[in-house]
């Protein structure tokens, strides 16, 4: 497995309560799969309306299953921003 960084933004920062944790993971599935399992309050329904970005690149309509993890690598968790 792969050791990753998974990072919180905005409203997954706060529901996480830290800003970045480091996760093992084969897939994105796996690690948002693992950050359920740790916090299994108020940050699994943020994770419902985020999007994605891993090293760097969007994730969009990928199944999560199927995006790749490297080791070092890191996951980005954006949840909607508002604004304009």
């Amino acid at each position: 497995m792969a050791k990753v960084t998974v990072r919180y933004w905005a409203a997954a920062k706060a529901a996480a309560g830290v800003a970045e944790e480091p996760h093992d993971a084969d897939t994105l599935a796996d690690a948002l799969g693992a950050v359920r399992a740790q916090h299994p309050g108020e940050l699994v329904r943020v994770l419902q309306r985020c999007s994605f970005l891993v090293d760097g690149d969007p994730v969009g309509t990928r199944g999560h299953e199927t995006v790749r993890l490297t080791e070092g690598g890191t996951v980005e968790v954006l949840p909607p921003f508002a604004g304009g």
